[in-house]
């Protein structure tokens, strides 16, 4: 029996050394969930095994090894691919699509990691060994042998508890990292697959009201960790007046022609953006704990205020793009002169980040539509059983506007068909995928080459700007896939079909494969603009344009080449650009740190709409509200310091040194704001909103 559970138990310690190499290369380990976990599946197997009997044990046992082979191997491949683990939310959720819809991407993934996986399989040829030369035997189902087996899987456990509860009660950062605030990524590079796949499927991934109770423990009351109406945004917009804005206003040169000033108040308006919100009647309606935690948190929040930008586009219609993959790498004078002209153009945003969230493209969507923080995995899909009142349509509905949603894929993917008409949005797509066609077959837009992996974004800008050009006012927005991965010649039929475009760019194959499937992006916004223009409608329309992550099928040392510059471990990893632009306004460069997650609250403000900056974890980039950018691990970047919580660095932006009480503080902070973007959708707080207004 001792001798099966030291089989079990190494070949399982080794498996583990091999994915953490094969993943993060040389980066530590902390042993303390790792070596438990070990040791408690090992001795469960061991005691499965010699429950059996003679030749029924050694296949049990050869079984077992299969099993955990295959749990290794598949999460090796996943991370190789998507660059985050495979969790039991994403094959309950996606597992069917995602075998249709990524099959190369898997064969590609397969290839890459083959030589680990090769070493993977190695214990199948030690425990052959051992078998043959009888050092290890299966014949050994004794009372004693399954009790010591029962005794040694349940050590493993106490031990795995002994050491949460020690965590839990020194205020330990592997508890907070492990059980309070988990990471996927940065549990299973810490703790390793077996610790994370027992929070994974712990009854306590989705339900996340007891960790609101730092709200009540006085590390965040009277501001959100990042609001603070009075911090250190100023000094946000350079090279650039707001468009037509009175000199009264501060930021203008009166008399400059051209510009529209007719939406423009005559005094700066610096009121609070709050709904009128009874926050009694709030509370009295709130009937968990965790829902009352929420409502204080949210009447703490310090709200942004109205700013000269804010009604800018009154009026306008909005075109808004989630791009897939898309990045400034992407973006070339000469290649891509339409992107070139938008990123360079309009607002000009320096600072710009879009972190990589645990669903990549759902989670990158979810952002951009709701200005919410993800939690966990699918949180767009969880949202469409919830009260989502305050993303884009609901707003451009009260103005009477229709608002419609275009992806150039499958109409079931991540369940769009579901969580995007739950925000307003008539969500069509160009395949049906596994929805019966009498129930959506309407809701399929007809595209040229709908085939095409990845599809074209010309192709849908073509098939679904004729339903609402000619409208009066509209809103759009639109999925884009063309800039997916894999990044080659072969496989990618956008980089394939704009080879020839990319053909004299000094970069890899795989780089050059990346520009020219984002070449189609390129053609898909000049043809929406020339388009426009046609309608009579380019001038009272907002492109904006955002990604849902960087690149990150793209091997880093690509990525490099092709920004020429060291990214491996660094948040500039996820630096990105921003379109935000309209034909007829100055160019307005934006200096003042920010993220996808603020883009929401800018675009209401901009557009003049009357919401609550409470609602969400985002901020209105042109308020003076402190920068705040915020990363899926709890890094973070403010004006003061970067914060790499994975490479353990705290790094003033200044020549001040790190102010450690500001520090704690901001960490803190950020937690905070995770719990209630997790509360909101958790909880469905909207709902509760909705009943607490005057």
């Amino acid at each position: 029996m001792v001798k099966i559970f030291a089989v079990f138990s190494a070949s399982l310690l080794y498996m583990e050394l091999i994915y953490h190499f094969a993943s993060f290369g040389l980066s530590g380990m902390n042993p303390l969930l790792l070596i438990p976990a070990c040791v408690c599946l090992g001795g469960a197997e061991c005691f499965l095994t010699v429950l059996a009997r003679g030749k029924g044990s050694k296949a049990l046992l050869w079984a077992i090894m299969g099993v955990n082979y295959v749990l290794f191997a598949a999460q090796l491949v996943y991370m190789q691919i998507f660059k985050q683990p495979l969790m039991l939310a994403a094959v309950q959720n996606g597992g069917k699509q995602a075998l249709a819809n990524y099959w190369r991407e898997a064969l590609e993934g397969i290839l890459a990691s083959s030589g680990y996986l090769l070493l993977l399989a190695l214990p199948f040829a030690a425990v052959g060994i051992l078998l043959k030369l009888k050092v290890v035997r299966t014949d050994c189902g004794s009372l004693n042998s399954r009790l010591g087996a029962l005794a040694v899987a349940t050590s493993g456990a106490a031990l795995f508890t002994v050491v949460l509860f020690i965590g839990f009660q020194v205020g330990a950062e592997y508890y907070e990292d492990y059980y309070e605030f988990y990471d996927p990524g940065m549990s299973i590079e810490q703790y390793g697959v077996l610790a994370s796949m027992q929070r994974d499927t712990s009854s306590g991934m989705i339900a996340q009201g007891s960790t609101l109770e730092v709200w009540k423990e006085g590390g965040l009351t009277g501001d959100d960790g990042g609001s603070g109406g009075n911090g250190t945004g100023g000094g946000q917009v350079e090279d650039g007046d707001l468009d037509g804005q009175a000199q009264e206003n501060g930021t203008g040169t009166e008399g400059d022609s051209g510009k529209n000033t007719e939406n423009l108040p005559a005094l700066l308006d610096h009121s609070p953006n709050v709904f009128a919100i009874d926050f009694d009647k709030l509370n009295s309606v709130a009937d968990t704990d965790s829902v009352k935690a929420l409502v204080q948190y949210m009447q703490s929040m310090e709200p942004t205020n109205k700013n000269e930008y804010t009604g800018m586009f009154k009026g306008y219609n909005l075109i808004y793009l989630t791009a897939e993959g898309f990045s400034p790498y992407a973006v070339d004078e000469n290649v891509t002169p339409t992107l070139y002209k938008l990123v360079n153009s309009g607002f000009v945003f320096d600072d710009y980040y879009v972190p990589l969230w645990q669903t990549s493209t759902s989670d990158g969507e979810y952002v951009n539509c709701t200005g919410l923080i993800p939690d966990q995995q699918f949180s767009f899909k969880r949202s469409a059983v919830n009260v989502m009142p305050y993303a884009l349509p609901g707003y451009f509905a009260k103005d009477g506007v229709k608002s419609y949603a275009y992806h150039n894929n499958t109409l079931s993917y991540y369940e769009r068909n579901l969580s995007h008409p739950n925000l307003g949005y008539d969500f069509k797509a160009s395949k049906l995928g596994d929805l019966p066609e009498e129930e959506w077959g309407s809701k399929v837009f007809p595209m040229e080459n709908a085939d095409y992996w990845p599809a074209s974004d010309l192709d849908m800008m073509k098939a679904t700007l004729p339903e609402f050009v000619g409208s009066e006012r509209f809103h759009a927005y639109y999925m884009t896939v063309s800039g997916h991965m894999n990044y080659n010649f072969t496989g990618n039929r956008m980089s394939s079909v704009n080879k020839d475009a990319v053909a004299g760019l000094p970069y890899s194959e795989e780089g050059r494969a990346y520009i020219a499937c984002n070449v189609e992006l390129d053609k898909a916004l000049a043809y929406l603009l020339e388009q426009l223009e046609a309608a009579g409608k380019l001038d009272n329309t907002v492109i904006s344009l955002s990604a849902d992550h960087y690149p990150y099928g793209m091997q880093i040392s690509t990525l490099e080449e092709l920004a020429g510059k060291p990214l491996q471990g660094t948040l500039e990893i996820y630096r990105n650009s921003l379109i935000l632009w309209n034909s007829k306004m100055d160019t307005v460069k934006v200096t003042k740190t920010c993220s996808a997650l603020d883009l929401l609250p800018t675009l209401l403000n901009l557009f003049g709409f009357e919401y609550d900056s409470r609602l969400y974890a985002g901020k209105d980039i042109f308020s003076d509200s402190a920068p705040l950018v915020i990363f899926s691990d709890r890094s973070f970047i403010t004006d003061r310091i970067v914060y790499n919580r994975k490479a353990k660095t705290v790094e003033s932006r200044s020549e001040e040194p790190v102010d450690e009480t500001y520090f704690k503080e901001m960490k803190q902070k950020v937690k905070g704001i995770y719990e209630y973007s997790a509360g909101v959708l958790n909880q469905d707080f909207y709902r509760y909103v909705e009943q607490g207004m005057d």
